[in-house]
């Protein structure tokens, strides 16, 4: 049974419009966030280079869940935010104006994954689903919805979805808003554009956890950090490394830019990766690594289907 997977996809990448967010900021998120990702669905089907994008998403992603759960993303989903803290487990912020009838499909989703249960908190109702565990199988260790997932429509033109009750609870006592750091020291490095289509972020430490690597790399390299934005109608893509001393920042700059040299002479190079590799540029500031390119849409798309 794929039920509760089915409902989980749901909650990642179901979104609905809003003129509110544009994008995060370090002071939208929890100071001790582990990682986060923000997808303006909105901006990639309006910029010239988003709705390339866009339109392999829907290919790839919207197609299949409304062929597997019969709800249509594309007339729903705008953009999302999720983020994940030790304390408070997964977060997953909508904002839109979800229909009665996914709203409906959902609440039988939840029941048809084995236990759905109402819950009230200050007025307001949530509920909790939760599978046999026999039909859960994301590949996810770490802050996945394994154990159950908390949601709710309470707040208006909201779904709010959370992996702890203390979460949740928490949302609706606040109108469903992001709860930032009062300040930004010690939070997440969150690189922004004028038109983002794709914001992440993480703590190493985490990854090197989560995938059991054994890397001298991740060990000293405490976040890291991506940005896809529209940029003339190109999509510009940058990626940012926060190491533990500027002398790792260096080495892994001369370590690209030699594999960079290696290759982009390569005559059996595929063009489109040696057009991506002549346009790459990579800087180092004090302990961090930038690394950025701004390709053409039609460019990445390939890239991302090969």
């Amino acid at each position: 049974m794929r039920t509760l997977r089915y409902l989980v996809i749901f909650f990642l990448f179901v979104a609905a419009p809003s003129a509110l967010l544009a994008g995060v900021g370090a002071g939208d998120l929890p100071e001790t966030s582990k990682w986060y990702f923000h997808a303006d669905f909105t901006e990639m089907r309006s910029s010239e280079a988003g709705k390339h994008l866009y339109d392999w998403l829907q290919k790839e992603v919207f197609d299949d869940i409304r062929e597997d759960v019969g709800v249509d993303l594309d007339k729903e989903a705008d953009f999302l935010t999720a983020f994940a803290t030790e304390a408070e487990g997964l977060v997953v912020m909508i904002d839109g104006k979800i229909s009665q009838e996914t709203k409906d499909k959902l609440l039988a989703m939840g029941a048809a994954t084995g236990t759905l249960d109402q819950f009230e908190s200050g007025g307001r109702t949530y509920y909790y689903a939760q599978g046999d565990g026999d039909d859960v199988d994301l590949d996810i260790e770490v802050d996945s919805f394994d154990n159950g997932a908390f949601f709710s429509f309470a707040i208006r033109n909201k779904l709010l979805v959370t992996s702890t009750r203390e979460s949740m609870q928490a949302l609706l006592a606040d109108n469903g808003k992001l709860r930032g750091g009062k300040s930004e020291k010690g939070a997440l490095f969150v690189l922004s554009a004028e038109r983002d289509l794709v914001q992440a972020g993480a703590r190493a430490g985490d990854l090197g956890k989560s995938a059991n690597w054994d890397s001298n790399i991740l060990r000293n390299t405490e976040q890291a950090a991506l940005l896809v934005a529209d940029k003339g109608g190109k999509i510009a893509i940058e990626a940012r490394l926060v190491t533990t001393e500027k002398a790792m920042a260096d080495s892994l700059a001369s370590i690209i830019r030699g594999l960079i040299s290696l290759q982009i002479f390569n005559a059996d190079m595929d063009p489109k990766v040696a057009q991506f590799l002549q346009s790459t540029t990579v800087d180092v500031a004090d302990n961090t690594l930038k690394i950025s390119v701004a390709l053409d849409p039609e460019v990445v798309v390939a890239a991302i289907e090969n």
